[in-house]
This record gives C-alpha cells, sequence and structure tokens, in this order.
C-alpha cells in the first residue's frame, strides 16, 4: 500500500490511555507546548505504516498523545479511531481508495516548495454539513469552472466518480466513471466524539489527520471533529502551491453554500467568487505603479522636445543624419503639401514607402496636417494595397510605387511631389493647430478573420501614455541610441519611432535586407552604438547566431510573438544582467503596441519562464470566462485590457467592435477583449498560454488562419479548404509554416491556387504548400480532424538533386538547401516555394561561410531564388 494513503488520529489526554503492547511508549523531558513536543508529534503523524502503528507521547507536564497511522485503504475513520480506543478490528479492503497519481491538474500552479502540504479551515454552522453527493457536486462544478475542457474526475473512498453537467445544482448528480483523477475527496462527517469517552471529563480530545500525505496532486477530506464540521486539502506543493489550494478551497465551500441554499441557480450561473474576492481578483490584475501623464498629441509632444534640442540628431539613416529641427522643417514642408492636395483635418493619409529616413519624415507631416496616417508596406501584394486603400476611405496615398495599384480608387504621390507642391510658407492663420489628444494618430491593418485586414483605430492619447508609463522605469533619454527595425506597418514600429522621438533620443534605421542579414544588423548596432534595441524573438534567434560581443545595447525589449526564454542563456554569456537589461512586453495592436513588462534574468531563463510580466502603469487586465466572469489565479480564460491603451475600435466594422470592445465591469472605461489565452499568477504576473481562436503568430506576425482560407475559397476552382501552421521543430520559429489542404473541382491545380492566393496575401501569410485531397477528413461531429491530413504536398516535384550538381558550389548548395528545407532540391526548385523564409535564408548563408564559400545575401536570395540562378550569381567575393 503506497505511504501516501495513509491516514491518522490523535488523541490528547490528561491521564495517558492505555496502549496495545505492541506499540511504542516514550517520555519527553518537554511540556507539550514545548517546540520538541511540536516537532515529535509532526514527525509521526507524518510517518507512513503499511499496518496499524501506534505512539505514546508522555510530557512533562501531565499531558501525552497517542498517535495511530494505518493504511487508509484498509481502515476507516471509525475503524481507526476503535484501534485508539485499544480495541481489535480487522482490515476491510472493500473500501480502497484508488492508486495515488503524480500528475498536475491543468490549472496547477505549484511553488518553489517540494513535499505535501495540509491547510484545514472550519466551516461555519450556517453552511450546513450536506453529503457526499453535495460535496462532489460542489467540487465538480469548480473543477469545470476552472478547466471547462476537462471532465471531472474525482477519486473517493468508493472508487472514481465524476458529476456530469446539468441544467441546474439540484439536478447534478454523481456517477461512477473512468479515467486519471488528479482530484480527491474523501466524506467523513459523522459523529464528531470519536472513540468512547473521548471529549467527555477526562479531558480526552480526538484530532482526526485525513491524510499524511496527499493520494491525489489536491485532495479534499470533510470530516468532524471536536470543533465541529472542516475541510482539509492535502497537496502536493511542486504540483499545486499553497495559494492556489487556499483559493480552491474557498471556492469549493462558496459553490456547496450555493448547492445548499440556492439548488434551483443553473450551474452556467454559478460564480467561484464573491463580491470581496472579486475585488480582490481584478485588483491583482492592475500595475504597481501609478501613470503620470498629460494627454496632449504627438505632435505637440514632439514640438517640446524640438524646441528643447532642436540640433540634437533624431534620426540616422546611413549617410542620412537629420537634427530634430530638421525633421520639423521637412514634417512641415510636406504638412503644407498634403494640405495643398486637400487634406484635411481628421483624413486619413496613407504613407506607403520602403523603412528610411523619409518615411518617418512623411508620418511625421501627416500629423502635422492634423491627418490620420494609414501605414502599408510596399512588399505588400496590390490587391492589398488597394482593398486598405478602399476600406480607410484614402483620398491620397503618399508613395514610390512604380506601378500603383489602380484599384486603390486615391490619388498617389511622391514625397518630392508634395514638396514641391507646398507653398514656400502659409499664414499662420492657415496653420492648423495640434490635434486633440483624444482624435486618431494612426490606423494599422491587421489580419482578419473574416478575409480582409481590419483597421485598428489608436488616438493621440494612447501613444504619449505609453512613452510615458515607461520612460522613467527604463530610464530613455537623449544618450539612447534606438533602431527602427520592423514594418510600418506592423505596430511595433510604433514604439520604435515615437518611443524614441519623444524621449530625446536617436532613432536609426535599419534597411530592410540589413534587418534580414545578422551579420550585416551586427555590423551596424556596434557601428551606430545602438543602446535601445527591440526585437521580436524570432529576430532576434539569428543575431545569436553570429558574435554579438562588441553590441552594447542597455536594453532590449521583446515584443510581438512568444519568448522561449532559454534562448536568452547566450545572450547572458556576453551581456550579464547588470550591463543589459532584458525586458519582454506582451502587447496587442488593440491596446497600444504593449500591455505588460516583465524583466528576465538568467534564473527566469533557466526556469524557462512563461511570464510576461504585470500591466505597464495605466494599463490593467483580467482573465475571464466566456460568460465575461473574473477567474481566479491559476485557471486559464480570455486575457481582456482595459486602461491608456484600449484603442478606439475597429475602422468602419461597428458590430465587430462592439464584440471585442466592452464597457469594463469595474471601471468606467472600456475593455478589450483579446481572444488570447492566459492566466494570473498569484503575484499578479500574467503567463500567456496562446491564442483561443484560429488566431496564430509567425515570426512575429498576427494571422488570422480563417483570412487565409477564406482567400483560398475565393478561387472558383477551390470547393473547400483547411489552413493550419505546423511547426517541424517545436523549439525552431523557421520552421513554423502555413499548409493549406483544398478540395478542387475538375482540373484545379493547387499551383495555381497558391500562385493566386500569392497577389493576394502578404509573403509572411502565403502557405507554403497547398495539398489537394479528395475529402477533407472530419471528425463524428463534422468538425475538420486534423490529425488525419496527410503530409503537405510540396508545391512541384524537385529535380533529382545528385543528377544536378554538375559542379562543386552547385553540389554544395543543394546538399545545404536539401538539409536546411527538409525536402529534396532541384537546381531549378524555387527556394521561396518550397516553403523557405528569411530566417531559412540566413542558415543557408551561415552554412556556407562555414564551408568557406561565398556567402548569400538574402536580397541576392530574392533576385535569384532556384541554385542554379545563384550559382550563376555567386562570386567569391561576393562573401
Amino acid at each position: 500500500m503506497p505511504a501516501a494513503l495513509c491516514h491518522a488520529v490523535r488523541v490528547r489526554a490528561r491521564t495517558a490511555p492505555a496502549v496495545r503492547p505492541d506499540w511504542w511508549t516514550e517520555d519527553l523531558a518537554v511540556p507539550s507546548t514545548h517546540p520538541l513536543a511540536e516537532r515529535r508529534r509532526a514527525a509521526e503523524l507524518a510517518r507512513p505504516a503499511r499496518a496499524p502503528r501506534g505512539v505514546l507521547l508522555r510530557y512533562a507536564d501531565g499531558l501525552s498523545d497517542l498517535i495511530v497511522v494505518a493504511p487508509r485503504g484498509r481502515y476507516d475513520r471509525t475503524a481507526l479511531e476503535r484501534l485508539a480506543a485499544g480495541e481489535s478490528v480487522a482490515p476491510n479492503d472493500a473500501t480502497a481508495a484508488p492508486e495515488a497519481s503524480t500528475a498536475a491538474p491543468a490549472w496547477g500552479m505549484g511553488d518553489d516548495s517540494a513535499g505535501a502540504a495540509t491547510l484545514s479551515v472550519a466551516l461555519d454552522p450556517e453552511h450546513g454539513q450536506g453529503d457526499e453527493a453535495s460535496w462532489l457536486t460542489a467540487l465538480a462544478v469548480t473543477l469545470r469552472r476552472y478547466d471547462p475542457d476537462t471532465a471531472p474526475v474525482i477519486g473517493t473512498a468508493r472508487g472514481v466518480h465524476t458529476v456530469d453537467p446539468a441544467p441546474t445544482l439540484a439536478e447534478s448528480k454523481p456517477s461512477p466513471a473512468t479515467g486519471q483523477a488528479l482530484t480527491g475527496l474523501f466524506f467523513d462527517a459523522g459523529d464528531a466524539d470519536g472513540p468512547e469517552g473521548a471529549g467527555e471529563s477526562e479531558g480526552r480530545e480526538a484530532q482526526y489527520v485525513p491524510c499524511l500525505a496527499p493520494p491525489f496532486p489536491l485532495t479534499l477530506s470533510v470530516f468532524r471533529d471536536s470543533g465541529g464540521l472542516r475541510l482539509r486539502c492535502d497537496h502536493l506543493s511542486g504540483l499545486v502551491g499553497r495559494e492556489t489550494a487556499r483559493r480552491f478551497v474557498r471556492h469549493v465551500t462558496h459553490v456547496h453554500r450555493q448547492v445548499l441554499h440556492a439548488p434551483h441557480t443553473p450551474v452556467a450561473e454559478v460564480d467561484l467568487l464573491d463580491e470581496a474576492e472579486r475585488a480582490r481578483v481584478a485588483e491583482l490584475g492592475r500595475p504597481p505603479r501609478a501613470l503620470t501623464t498629460t494627454p496632449v498629441s504627438v505632435t505637440e509632444a514632439l514640438a517640446r522636445v524640438t524646441a528643447a534640442t532642436p540640433d540634437r540628431t533624431a534620426l540616422t539613416d546611413g549617410d542620412i543624419h537629420l537634427t530634430y529641427r530638421q525633421l520639423d522643417e521637412r514634417a512641415a514642408l510636406l504638412a503644407r503639401g498634403l494640405r495643398a492636395r486637400g487634406v484635411a483635418v481628421g483624413d486619413r493619409v496613407g504613407v506607403c514607402l520602403e523603412r528610411t529616413a523619409e518615411l518617418v519624415v512623411t508620418l511625421l507631416a501627416v500629423l502635422k496636417a492634423g491627418a490620420t496616417y494609414v501605414p502599408v508596406d510596399p512588399a505588400y501584394p496590390a490587391d492589398r494595397i488597394a482593398h486598405t486603400a478602399r476600406d480607410a476611405g484614402l483620398g491620397v496615398m503618399v508613395t514610390r510605387l512604380a506601378e500603383f495599384p489602380a484599384g486603390a480608387e486615391c490619388a498617389a504621390v511622391t514625397p518630392d511631389e508634395l514638396a514641391d507642391g507646398a507653398p514656400e510658407s502659409a499664414p499662420a492663420s492657415d496653420e492648423p493647430s495640434y490635434p486633440a489628444a483624444d482624435s486618431p494618430a494612426y490606423v494599422i491593418y491587421t489580419s482578419g478573420s473574416t478575409g480582409r485586414p481590419k483597421g485598428v483605430v489608436v488616438p493621440h492619447r494612447n501613444v504619449i501614455a505609453l512613452v510615458d508609463a515607461v520612460r522613467d522605469e527604463y530610464g530613455f533619454g537623449a544618450d539612447d541610441v534606438w533602431t527602427w527595425f520592423h514594418s510600418s506597418a506592423f505596430d511595433f514600429s510604433v514604439w520604435e519611432i515615437w518611443g524614441c522621438l519623444l524621449t530625446g533620443g536617436r532613432l536609426v534605421v535599419v534597411p530592410y535586407f540589413v534587418s534580414r542579414e545578422p551579420d550585416s544588423f551586427r555590423d551596424l548596432l556596434v557601428s551606430e552604438q545602438v543602446t535601445v534595441l527591440s526585437q521580436t524573438p524570432s529576430a532576434f534567434a539569428q543575431l545569436l547566431d553570429v558574435d554579438h560581443t562588441d553590441v552594447v545595447v542597455r536594453l532590449v525589449v521583446f515584443g510581438g510573438e512568444p519568448l522561449d526564454a532559454r534562448m536568452l542563456l547566450r545572450w547572458f554569456d556576453r551581456h550579464p544582467e547588470r550591463s543589459c537589461r532584458v525586458v519582454n512586453m506582451f502587447g496587442i495592436t488593440e491596446t497600444t503596441v504593449h500591455v505588460t513588462e516583465q524583466t528576465l534574468t538568467r534564473k527566469l531563463a533557466l526556469g524557462a519562464t512563461r511570464s510576461v510580466g504585470r500591466a505597464l502603469p495605466g494599463w490593467h487586465l483580467y482573465v475571464m470566462d466566456p460568460a465575461g466572469r473574473l477567474l481566479p489565479p491559476g485557471v486559464a480564460g480570455e486575457i481582456c485590457v482595459g486602461g491608456a491603451g484600449v484603442a478606439l475600435g475597429y475602422l468602419g466594422q461597428q458590430e465587430l467592435t462592439s464584440r471585442r470592445f466592452v464597457p469594463d465591469p469595474f471601471t468606467d472605461g472600456m475593455l478589450y477583449r483579446s481572444g488570447d489565452l492566459g492566466r494570473l499568477r498569484p503575484d499578479g504576473r500574467l503567463e500567456h498560454l496562446g491564442r483561443i481562436d484560429s488566431q496564430v503568430k509567425i515570426r512575429g506576425f498576427r494571422i488570422e488562419l480563417d483570412e487565409v482560407r477564406s482567400v483560398l475559397l475565393e478561387d472558383p476552382d477551390v470547393r473547400t479548404a483547411a489552413v493550419l501552421v505546423r511547426r517541424d521543430d517545436p523549439d525552431d520559429a523557421a520552421s513554423a509554416r502555413i499548409d493549406a489542404y483544398v478540395v478542387l473541382s475538375p482540373g484545379g491545380d493547387p499551383g495555381a491556387v497558391r500562385e493566386r492566393a500569392a497577389g493576394i496575401l502578404p509573403e509572411y501569410m502565403l502557405p507554403a504548400t497547398v495539398t489537394a485531397l479528395d475529402t477533407l477528413p472530419l471528425t463524428p461531429n463534422g468538425k475538420l480532424d486534423a490529425a488525419k491530413l496527410p503530409a503537405p504536398t510540396a508545391p512541384r516535384p524537385p529535380a533529382s538533386p545528385a543528377a544536378a550538381a554538375d559542379d562543386d558550389l552547385t553540389a554544395h548548395l543543394t546538399e545545404i538547401w536539401s538539409e536546411i528545407l527538409g525536402v529534396a532540391v532541384g537546381p531549378d526548385d524555387d527556394f521561396f516555394e518550397l516553403g523557405g523564409n528569411s530566417l531559412f535564408a540566413v542558415r543557408i548563408g551561415a552554412a556556407l561561410r562555414a564551408r568557406g564559400l561565398p556567402s548569400l545575401r538574402l536580397r541576392e536570395l530574392y533576385r535569384h531564388p532556384t541554385i542554379r540562378a545563384t550559382v550563376a550569381n555567386l562570386t567569391p567575393t561576393d562573401g
């Protein structure tokens, strides 16, 4: 019998009771209240027994303790107390409890301690005793609320039970079940007197100890002792921490009270938390620091920086260096050009330019004109650019695209044309005042489940609040040099551009191809002496693959996608915590870039922490169930964000806005329902657990798989489609890819389907493979059975690499490409059509350098995406 299935009774008496001859008697030369006596009692209560064992401890103050221990599965409480009374009792195997489990509940949150822990609470007389069925119901309802996706399986002294879902508490009935029980309930609320004579004038006092170590990770025992009805919780502290266990007990008793006194309550309306606890949990998601901010526009805040330090360098782009004064003057010139073209206060202006100093000037010009900028990446397909222009109602798009899509239905103008058409000066009366703090500053489009991206409208005051929330904590100022690494159509750029300029720093533009070549990026960081680096984990992983010893950054900020903290160990080897602070931030476009902050240490990295920290000053968060009720710490639910960062909503999508932006039940503001899954820790830190819906993140890009599927279904040859993300190596971000499966009309070609999608979807959303099937596999419920989907089919069957290798360089490239891409590669197979991406391209370059071969730059791979073209282009001097 496992030791964990033992239980005990302790009988205290003023006169030593008679004991069996085979039991141990020990005299302690200390009173019963002495620490030595307490330790001795605890040791005996914690010592397991495979057969009944008794120890009589006699103390110097005349008191004594009789401690009797026996295996739980063979003796019930009554039998144990009869043993303590000196009676002969036979074992009863019929009450054998289930075998112990060492697994943890899905919501279990352990602490640093190991072993078992116990807490015991007295139940008030008004609570009511109930019976085993009522406690099983309360426990099952609580478990379902903690983990809705898992049926509650509860171990008892009579076997394993569950409680099937029912409309009301009264209709909820226990029934036998099968499966692994992670939670147990032992009910024994009988007579409190215990053994014959206990509790009488002779001073005998019995204390029942339900289990020495829990037979389940979380074991509840309902029993009655001399003090009345009690609920005891024994738990493995490494799997279920003390605070988590304490809350769980409180929730079970709260639900049990409803079972007894409000049995007709619908199960769906049972709340785990009372009013006081709701207030405590709401407070838990609030930041430890207060936000001090003055709501103004971005242009007004930047004007103050410019006035204070007009000749300080604001922007560096290769050989271009602009001071704050020059940045302001150039932006003012373009703003006059925009107004000359009819742009009015409150209009939206598209900006579709490469990542250069010119783009920053143009964004500021739009704001100075009193308008809202709508950034569009020029690498996007023409169809997506046109859709954004139409959806945003743009009258003007500032761009240098040679062929601007005709369907955009707006005027395309270059920055040069704006400057040439601008009046040399304008009367002061014609100059617009600063925009209101509540007016929109920008609209950034994110992937949408309806098949088209949706625009998120963010006001000026949110950007100011973001900067003010972190300015002092991270010591931002004039000595800082920031990188601008990310596309302006990705909201991380808002943090990089305005976070730098509004704190007086210098912004260094990272050209696109430099951002994709880690050695070139490293050289830029060193030459520009960058101090503040913002990265997605996928991009940072590339930097770690090159020697970064000479990089002098003092702050690294992660965002955009989940971070595996273990990857930072290589960084900490070269950049210890005392010289470089590393911060992980969870954020959402709809809540203005960042929501939480977690400073990471080597210790946290070694522990592979999943914490994204506590809310930023001015922001707050809750974890809620689908009905909008607060969930207790440790329980997974939807992350909802309130406070200073909540956006104004989705442009032109009132119904979607009303679903996702809802009133905050604890403040007068609005709350954004993120669709992200997470749980609060007892210390208020948030653990991010992924997405609830079909949204995913690949290399920092937020993608709705339903949008990809919708684009596929628009193809007339596609009857139905399924889209999923695969990651061949869970620890390798580069291996993440989108695979599509389609059922085609007769004569349909999966290659043509992918080619059409490439004209609509940006590169990061394009499926790496499109596989044709006769039918999609379905579950008995009619849902897609993703587990039965076959391995994806490559876009085109590659030629034999062996036959293609007609020289050494071709042979090396063929071997390297095949190894990194995981498929056989022929000389004319397209790198990107085989699932290649920028992360794989970096590895190809590194593998070539390791073999002493000419290096391959990403820009050359885009121009020459086949082995044959690459070999023709490469020369030894390229590397």
